[in-house]
């Protein structure tokens, strides 16, 4: 009886130890076929524009991963501002100084989820990305040209920023280039929500009622769409006030590594 005891306590332990070392055999064989989880990526076409991005990306699980993305621009003339100057025309010389001058700055943080439909997973195919993004847009050189009672034109620098808040929705794909590159192609990501700026600026001298209201007509004359805004001016200087609905369309190639 003590020698079957003993028979079947070494069949137990011998399945046992054969158990866990197919468990443990298969762990490693899974710790090495599963791809990088990492990525860290650099906007390519934002460059041109002179938009500086930057993303970070998480593989959580096969078909899931978090990502942000953190973009800067720093003080410069607006993007395609050849474009926008011809739009303008000759016929409003005052506004087309004004962009002439104008520099703008910004930052964004934009988090998101993406979700991968491709079986492979683990940041590789076809994706959609819910996200949100934190944006700021700053100038100090909202120039205004303005007549005085002699007729001399004189300037009021005007200065201040954008804040917008919205949320969208991002298509794209991606691809391992080899074991340590990758390429994500943003496809499209329109984004939708709300803004608010301030903007204002000090005249070097008390200005006269005609030089208000030329200032006034030219802050009122700047075209917003959708946006409602609040102009007040006086003897001292002027300001202006937006609040309204913001959108934006989310789209370029960025190129990185996996890790």
């Amino acid at each position: 009886m003590k020698t079957k005891r003993q028979i079947i306590a070494a069949i137990l332990f011998f399945a046992t130890a054969v158990s866990v070392n197919a468990q443990n055999e298969k762990s490693r064989k899974s710790e090495r076929t599963t791809p990088p989880s990492n990525f860290i990526k650099l906007n390519l076409t934002g460059i041109a524009l002179k938009n500086y991005s930057v993303q970070y990306e998480k593989a959580i699980k096969r078909k899931l991963s978090f990502a942000i993305a953190f973009r800067t621009m720093p003080s410069s003339g607006l993007p395609f501002k050849s474009a926008i100057l011809d739009a303008i025309g000759t016929n409003d010389p005052d506004t087309k100084n004004t962009i002439e001058q104008l520099k703008l700055s910004n930052f964004a943080v934009t988090p998101e989820l993406r979700f991968y439909l491709s079986k492979k997973g683990f940041g590789r195919g076809f994706y959609f990305a819910p996200f949100y993004r934190y944006a700021s847009y700053s100038t100090n050189n909202l120039l205004l040209t303005y007549q005085d009672a002699l007729l001399l034109s004189n300037t009021i620098n005007l200065s201040g920023k954008l804040t917008s808040n919205t949320a969208g929705l991002l298509l794209g794909s991606q691809w391992a280039l080899g074991k340590h590159l990758c390429l994500d192609l943003w496809i499209l990501g329109p984004h939708y929500g709300n803004a608010k700026g301030d903007f204002s600026g000090i005249s070097s001298k008390p200005l006269t009622t005609e030089e208000q209201n030329d200032i006034r007509k030219q802050l009122e004359d700047i075209d917003i769409p959708l946006a409602n805004k609040t102009v007040v001016v006086n003897a001292g200087g002027a300001s202006m006030q937006l609040s309204g609905p913001w959108a934006g369309i989310r789209s370029g190639i960025s190129l990185g590594i996996r890790f």
